[in-house]
């Protein structure tokens, strides 16, 4: 005879209660900096030139700072002679050139970022609807080339088109108006120096924010479209909280060079006819301490206008993170 074999009866279904738990997961364990330096020197050692580059021109000056503290005399110590406490911190608080040197740097910065601050993001925002691409390449060249250009280029330039025989005025006398001496009237100082900064800076700043353009969701847009938004709604409440993060981090940096003024250009466009609206703290700088030879007063003034930036950068950071919520720390 032969048997047949049966298979075993199923298991009854375990209870949750019953049910083996999973192995816990053995914790990864975190790497040393020494272990990540051992594994990637060769990445870390491109770091070494722009570590060398902030030590011997950014921190190591620094030291430098105690002369306005102390009474420094050429060919002295480079630390000064002996200690003479706020002395030359009292001197310029006092001195009626100081404040309208400093007035003028309030209100060339506030000029200066008003204009060259929001103008690149409209520039990036009309550049990205254009659709026709050798024409959207050659607005971008065309505005990108002012950049390349030296600061002494762009003073020349300047100092062209505003003489008297320059473009501005051949178009004043077309008009019939006289020539006018613009670079030797105060009141015309300002206007000069904003718009060579538009022209030379506006059209480099859409750089990034075109790179930050790519990186919104087109369905985004999509959605925008099919709830009926037209493309100004869409730019308002897509494009723009889309590229919020790079606008607020721009907006930090430049408002930490709010006080440091473009020294170069307007060192090179002023003369003492237009000091009246074109000295600024940099420039008041040079002269104290070059052309003075007061090199522990100059150090003073430097040190406060520092701490002013270091101040204004602090509160704009922790304004943008607590009222927009993106900050650079």
């Amino acid at each position: 005879m032969t048997s047949t074999l049966r298979p075993p009866p199923p298991a009854p279904p375990r209870s949750p209660a019953t049910a083996p738990s999973p192995a816990p997961r053995s914790p990864r364990r975190r790497r040393s900096w020494r272990q990540a330096l051992r594994r990637d020197w060769q990445l870390y050692s491109l770091a070494i030139l722009p570590l060398l580059f902030f030590l011997v021109f950014r921190y190591l000056p620094m030291l430098g700072n105690v002369i306005a503290f102390r009474r420094f005399k050429p060919g002295g110590s480079i630390f000064g002679e002996y200690w003479v406490g706020l002395r030359y911190f009292r001197m310029f608080f006092t001195d009626p050139t100081f404040w309208e040197v400093f007035t003028n740097t309030l209100v060339l910065g506030t000029l200066t970022l008003l204009f060259c601050f929001p103008l690149p993001i409209v520039l990036a925002l009309l550049l990205n609807e254009v659709r026709a691409r050798r024409f959207k390449r050659f607005v971008q060249s065309v505005s990108y080339l002012p950049h390349f250009l030296s600061i002494v280029i762009v003073a020349a330039m300047v100092m062209q088109l505003t003489s008297i025989d320059g473009t501005a005025n051949q178009l004043v006398r077309i008009v019939g108006g006289d020539p006018v001496a613009f670079l030797q009237q105060a009141e015309w100082f300002r206007t000069i120096y904003v718009s060579s900064e538009v022209w030379q800076t506006v059209g480099w700043g859409t750089i990034l924010y075109l790179a930050a353009l790519t990186t919104i969701d087109e369905d985004l847009y999509e959605a925008a479209r099919i709830d009926g938004a037209s493309r100004l709604r869409q730019t308002w409440h897509v494009t723009l909280p889309g590229i919020r993060p790079t606008m607020v981090t721009l907006l930090i940096l430049n408002i930490g060079s709010f006080m440091a003024v473009g020294f170069e250009k307007i060192l090179l466009l002023y003369n003492p006819l237009t000091y009246p609206t074109a000295d600024v703290i940099s420039t008041y700088l040079f002269r104290m301490g070059f052309q003075s030879s007061n090199f522990s007063y100059a150090a003073a003034i430097g040190l406060f206008e520092a701490m002013i930036g270091l101040i204004l950068v602090l509160s704009a950071n922790l304004i943008s993170r607590r009222t927009v919520g993106t900050s650079l720390w």
